[in-house]
């Protein structure tokens, strides 16, 4: 067993840690029955997710994004298009790029995904004022890795 660094566990945010973790798991419970009726899992949902807000992407700006290996994401990818959620396209200017758009089926899979979610959102927020909700996106955008080519609004015209 390595040896494990020495902490002052005074300095641990356990009731914050906590919260994280129950607030996580009931934010994918509603999207995780949906998918389960499909024999998907949360990284289809992610997939599905990312190229509805971003049509036209490429795949290796969904592998930036998602922070995952190309291996894992060709898997997922085959049973989205396979089953007619996801369509796959060359790119206009470069035909090795491969461009992903959702098909109207993906797109009304993306928002029965996030519907709950978002009502799951504005009951948590209910009578917050802009301010705290700004400070509870800064407080989510904070708690995200400094940025390495992974924003989801980084969208590049490289092909794979």
């Amino acid at each position: 067993m390595p040896d494990l660094p020495v902490v002052d566990d005074k300095t641990i945010d356990f009731d914050t840690i906590e919260n994280l973790f129950f607030a996580y798991r009931d934010f994918v419970s509603d999207p995780d029955a949906v998918l389960a009726k499909l024999d998907y899992g949360r990284a289809h949902h992610r997939v599905v997710h990312f190229v509805s807000r971003r049509p036209g992407m490429t795949v290796a700006d969904l592998l930036g994004i998602l922070q995952i290996t190309k291996q894992s994401l060709a898997r997922v990818l085959k049973e989205l298009i396979d089953s007619g959620y996801i369509r796959q396209m060359a790119g206009p200017a470069d035909r090795r790029q491969r461009r992903l758009y959702p098909t109207l089926a993906g797109r009304e899979l993306a928002l029965a995904l996030c519907e709950p979610q978002s009502r799951r959102i504005g009951r948590a927020m209910e009578g917050m004022s802009d301010g705290e909700r700004d400070a509870v996106r800064r407080f989510l955008s904070g708690m995200q890795q400094p940025s390495n080519g992974a924003s989801p609004e980084a969208v590049s015209e490289d092909p794979e």
